[in-house]
């Protein structure tokens, strides 16, 4: 292998599937692997990327101007090993002529699936119930022991009708349920149509949603979006789920209404400042909390693998790369 070769850095080791196919179809490709077990360090990943001609990143590395220099002129693609891509400066890689790309529609039903995991949890109180059982304080059946919440015929409540929004929203059809959501612009009418959603406002959703789940982009619009006030406005018994971008909520406000019975419950997969979590959620028993979970089956992190892969191999082949969210720099 000559010192010309193309060098592809990954930021996180991947699963096996992706690196497969970078060798196989790169064949003089030098693969550098990041092997830590924790996010790289900022420090790391600046020398890391030098000279690089490819960077396939994770959704917690700051890929900015700064990163994109380090990198120098070689650095042609940053596939991100996500459907988000708030980590990357994309204006700063389209005036540098580096490609960005992610992995979208692949993870829409693992998701999915998962908010409803953690939707269910929360209604019906497992995993509070399971750590009395484990904790041996369980007695035997009683009447009012961990009473839940019914699911049919209650109201969900959609916060963003993209695609993985429409895939929670089919699912709640599925239950019986009534959908609501909100969203800047309407989904198109054949979708509501088949998922009999009904487009409101922002007020009306928190007040008639018995279950209301996120799944926004994280913008300057959606930062923080859902606090004290929002909560204030939701019934006493709605439950709250995130699988969307954790600052999307204030998590102190959460904390103190899950605490006060404001609402009557939440579950989430992402927090604001990743992997910290704030202390006053870990001491609520009504908040199912769980680490990052939303793509974790082994298809979909499989397929995420080879999506960014085969990004990056029709990038250092001269081709704009299917999921290229800025394709304009591919012309530069």
């Amino acid at each position: 292998m000559t010192d010309d070769a193309p060098r592809v850095f990954i930021t996180r080791a991947l699963p096996e599937a992706g690196t497969a196919l970078l060798r196989r179809e790169l064949q003089s490709v030098r693969l550098d692997v990041y092997e830590g077990d924790c996010a790289i360090t900022r420090e790391t990943l600046l020398a890391r990327v030098r000279g690089c001609s490819a960077v396939l990143s994770m959704l917690t590395d700051a890929i900015d101007a700064e990163t994109l220099d380090a990198a120098g002129p070689s650095l042609r693609i940053v596939a991100n090993y996500a459907v988000g891509y708030n980590n990357i400066d994309v204006d700063a890689a389209t005036e540098r002529g580096i490609a960005v790309t992610n992995t979208p529609d692949v993870l829409t039903d693992a998701t999915a699936d998962l908010a409803w995991a953690l939707l269910m949890a929360a209604a019906r109180r497992i995993p509070e119930s399971e750590r009395f059982l484990r904790a041996g304080r369980w007695t035997g059946w009683a009447p009012k022991q961990f009473l839940g919440s019914d699911l049919v015929g209650r109201t969900a409540g959609v916060f963003g009708m993209g695609r993985i929004g429409q895939a929670f929203a089919r699912r709640a059809k599925g239950f019986g349920m009534r959908v609501i959501y909100t969203q800047r612009n309407a989904a198109p009418p054949e979708v509501e149509r088949e998922l009999g959603a009904e487009r409101v406002d922002k007020a009306t959703l928190l007040a008639e949603s018995d279950f209301l789940s996120l799944h926004c982009p994280l913008t300057d619009e959606t930062r923080h979006a859902f606090g004290a006030a929002e909560f204030r406005s939701m019934k006493r018994s709605a439950i709250v789920i995130n699988t969307a971008r954790g600052p999307v909520i204030d998590e102190a406000a959460l904390a103190e209404a899950l605490r006060s019975g404001v609402i009557r419950a939440a579950g989430l997969d992402v927090y604001e400042e990743e992997p910290k979590v704030h202390p006053a959620l870990l001491t609520c028993e009504n908040a199912v909390l769980v680490p990052h979970l939303g793509s974790a089956t082994h298809a979909t992190r499989d397929r995420m693998a080879e999506m960014a892969a085969e990004s990056i191999v029709a990038r250092l082949r001269g081709e704009v790369p299917r999921n290229c969210v800025n394709p304009e720099a591919c012309r530069k």
